[in-house]
C-alpha cells in the first residue's frame, strides 16, 4: 500500500486482512523493500493506531530493532526487558542485572543470591568461601556455583583445587535470554 492518508482506505485493507489469512503490514518500509522509516511522534501514525485497536479489535505486534539491543551490548550493558503490558508495552533498561530482585525472578536460590551480593563487593569467590558464607557442605558449594556458571551468571577461573575460584560475568547475557533458573529446593 502506497499511501496512508485516507485512514478509512487503511482500515478497510486491515480488516480485509483479518477477515481473510491475516497478514503483516510493514509501515515505513517501501514496496521495493527499501526502509524510509516513519516518524512515531506522528499524529497520523497514533490516531490510526488508536484504531486499528479500537474499532477493529486487532493488537499490533511489534518487533524490536535490534540496534537497541546492539548499542547497549557494546556499551557492556545487559540486554533490555521488553514486556506486552496493558494495550501497549514497555522497555526495561538494567544498568546492573545482578539485583536481588532481579536474581530471585531468575529463580536462583537465597545461597546462590548471596554469593552473587559478595561476588558484587569482593570481586570474586572460591568454593571454600561460598561453603563459609552459606553453611553448606563441599558438595552442595560445588552443585549451586556450577548452576551458576551454566546460566552464564559466573566465569570459573582456574580448573580445580585450591587456585580456582569464580568472578561475575560482565554482560551475563545468557543468563538474562533463559530465566529457566535453578531449583530452589535443593537445600542442604
Amino acid at each position: 500500500m502506497n499511501n496512508w492518508t485516507k485512514p478509512e482506505k487503511a482500515l478497510e485493507t486491515l480488516c480485509a486482512f483479518a477477515n481473510t489469512k491475516g497478514g503483516t503490514l510493514y509501515i515505513g518500509i517501501s514496496d521495493g523493500g527499501e526502509v524510509k522509516g516513519v516518524n512515531v511522534d506522528n499524529e497520523f501514525i497514533r490516531n490510526i493506531t488508536e484504531k486499528i485497536t479500537s474499532k477493529l479489535g486487532i493488537y499490533q505486534e511489534i518487533h524490536v530493532t535490534e540496534r537497541i539491543i546492539y548499542s547497549l551490548k557494546s556499551l557492556g550493558l545487559p540486554e533490555p526487558e521488553f514486556k506486552e503490558e496493558m494495550d501497549g508495552f514497555s522497555v526495561r533498561f538494567y544498568k546492573d542485572i545482578y539485583t536481588e530482585e532481579n536474581l530471585r525472578e531468575m529463580g536462583l536460590n537465597e545461597r546462590q543470591i548471596k554469593a552473587i551480593m559478595y561476588l558484587k563487593i569482593r570481586g570474586k569467590i572460591t568454593n571454600k568461601e561460598y561453603q563459609e558464607l552459606n553453611l553448606v557442605s563441599k558438595p552442595s558449594a560445588t552443585r549451586d556455583l556450577q548452576a551458576l556458571v551454566e546460566l552464564g551468571l559466573l566465569e570459573q577461573q582456574g580448573t580445580t583445587g585450591k587456585g580456582t575460584f569464580y568472578i561475575l560475568v560482565k554482560n551475563p547475557l545468557t543468563a538474562q535470554r533463559t530465566h529457566k533458573g535453578l531449583t530452589k529446593d535443593s537445600k542442604e
